[in-house]
């Protein structure tokens, strides 16, 4: 009666090879690929304004031209939020992809997500709380959908389900539902398949590397990272480990560093489909590679869902050189005052960084042997391109009006995108199901 749910993918630019070898020999009936965040999805919806066909993840065609013939031989139903921006037209695209191999296949595009065109811009943020249209020009809207999203495409029997924005644990969470028939209105059953799916939803995370420091938390075999599996009973307990031979370590650290990764409550973590209590998990290792997952409850889930707001937030213009050899430091901190000097009454968010010194913690945590390079970072933030350019600019003009030894400059400008979350009554939401089927050669939409 157990289901065995493997981790193929924690973010958009995740490797390629684990979940292939996670359908080859993982055992699975269910492989999910999460790969999408806040910042990506505000991205897709870029590529989407740009060209109405595109908004899907950009990786989706190398990941199912990889995987489909292994789905399909080995019956392992595909879940991932690969659809981004626009999960029609990744459907459409996995048609085409699956006709060129010669696979029959039916694929499900959940919709709903975007809210963009009903979205109160005069609602407030829950950062700061002040209105979203005083951050800038908003760009996407897009609530994060449960499992209830997702239940009518496994219901329809699709071999791959591409969502939109869905809540990472949800990904893992619906075909549970959907296997041992749970109510959506059990919290504790609800909650425990959350936790499960919060522990694979990172990927190669809870295989030890995110866990990884060398010395102190030493990890076998990193370059060979073995993705996770979970095998699931219909109680809602769970066994999560990894194919065998592959790098890594699955350990009482790794899955509690896991359980623990980006939340602020543990009491109280809310998802679309639950208000999870993370402080009853209990976590065994029942052998090398082998954690159990029992003890989670849950209340009611919320009234509202979250909505990821992408907006428009200006430009950042930098420039980087280097310094090396003797008097590496003094060089750099000079050319950094020159920089601050000729722009910090120009631009109101100057950073100047010294990379390799106090770049990363903004501070040099006492004193020691002066390093031997330094690579000088300069940043700001503008409203503008062309001004965003100018920073660039200047960094390059310290080849030859110093200080001395200056190399390897560059430059460049982007543009910047804005994050806030706001709520939404989950009433607001409709959530629809797009079938495509390619029939061998041939493709009919549903």
């Amino acid at each position: 009666m157990l289901i065995r749910i493997g981790s193929g993918a924690g973010f958009s630019g995740d490797r390629l090879e684990p979940a292939l070898l996670l359908a080859e020999k993982g055992n699975l009936d269910y492989l999910v690929l999460e790969c999408l965040a806040e910042r990506t999805i505000a991205l897709a919806h870029k590529r989407k304004k740009e060209n109405s066909s595109l908004g899907y993840d950009p990786l989706l065609e190398k990941r199912m031209e990889l995987l489909l013939p292994t789905l399909i031989q080995n019956g392992v139903r595909l879940i991932t939020n690969m659809g981004a921006a626009n999960p029609v037209s990744g459907a459409e695209k996995v048609i085409e992809i699956a006709q060129r191999l010669g696979l029959s296949i039916k694929v499900a595009a959940v919709t709903g997500d975007d809210v963009l065109a009903f979205l109160d811009t005069d609602a407030l943020s829950m950062e700061t709380n002040k209105p979203l249209h005083s951050y800038g020009p908003i760009l996407s809207a897009n609530a994060y959908l449960g499992v209830e999203a997702i239940l009518p495409a496994l219901e329809k029997e699709a071999d791959i389900i591409l969502t939109g924005r869905v809540a990472d644990p949800s990904l893992f969470l619906a075909p549970m539902v959907h296997h041992f028939g749970w109510s959506v209105d059990d919290a504790d059953l609800i909650a425990q398949g959350t936790i499960i799916g919060h522990l694979l939803e990172c990927g190669g995370q809870i295989a030890g590397g995110y866990y990884a420091d060398p010395g102190k938390k030493d990890v076998p075999h990193l370059e060979n990272l073995g993705f996770p599996y979970a095998e699931v009973q219909a109680d809602g307990s769970a066994l999560i480990t990894k194919v065998p031979n592959t790098g890594g370590v699955i350990n009482l650290m790794t899955a509690k560093e896991q359980l623990l990764y980006e939340v602020t409550n543990p009491n109280e973590y809310i998802t679309p489909d639950v208000i999870a209590d993370f402080t009853s998990v209990k976590l065994r290792e029942a052998g090398p590679d082998r954690i159990e997952v029992t003890g989670g409850k849950g209340k009611k889930r919320p009234e509202t869902l979250k909505v990821s707001v992408g907006y428009h937030a200006g430009f950042i213009g930098e420039g980087e050189i280097s310094y090396a050899g003797s008097n590496a430091w003094g060089r750099a901190q000079l050319a950094g005052d020159v920089m601050r000097t000729r722009l910090e009454k120009r631009f109101d968010e100057l950073r100047i960084d010294y990379i390799g010194v106090s770049s990363t913690h903004r501070n040099t945590f006492g004193q020691w042997n002066e390093p031997y390079e330094v690579r000088l970072r300069v940043a700001a933030k503008t409203c503008s391109l062309s001004e965003a350019a100018k920073i660039g600019e200047e960094v390059e003009s310290l080849y030859t009006n110093g200080p001395a030894g200056g190399g390897g400059a560059r430059k460049y400008t982007q543009e910047v995108l804005g994050i806030v979350s706001s709520l939404l009554p989950r009433e607001e939401i409709e959530v629809s199901v797009v079938i495509k089927e390619s029939v061998l050669h041939e493709e009919k939409t549903v």
